[in-house]
């Protein structure tokens, strides 16, 4: 499972939410190996909640993945490439794409009421 929260200025996340769902999915189900569920949340901010760092556009955007441990430096990598190439078919370019991925232990994870180490 990957859950995402990605946040943006309103103006523009608004417009690409639906493309941007898309590439999360096909980037985390490809190169993480991500179950084809959505877990996903995009959080529009108006400009003066979401200031833009110096040298970015208003397309500037940040997209935060938490993802059970245990994928390989490779496939971190190929998911980053995956992001920024289809970023740049949705005008977002690199300079304006930052991704935090956050590794936590399976048993810190919970679903259905169980955690996902006591599901394997």
């Amino acid at each position: 499972m990957v859950l995402f929260t990605t946040y943006g200025q309103r103006h523009v996340l608004g417009a690409l939410r639906a493309d941007l769902s898309d590439l999360l999915h096909a980037a985390a189900t490809a190169a993480l190996d991500a179950p084809p569920g959505r877990h996903q949340r995009f959080v529009p901010l108006d400009a003066q909640d979401f200031p833009i760092p110096p040298g970015r556009t208003a397309r500037y955007t940040l997209v935060e993945a938490v993802v059970v441990e245990g994928r390989s430096v490779a496939a971190k990598e190929e998911f980053y490439r995956r992001l920024y190439d289809g970023a740049a078919t949705l005008g977002i370019a690199a300079v304006d794409l930052e991704v935090v991925l956050l590794e936590v232990p399976a048993h810190d994870v919970a679903v259905r009421g169980r955690s996902l180490a006591a599901h394997s």
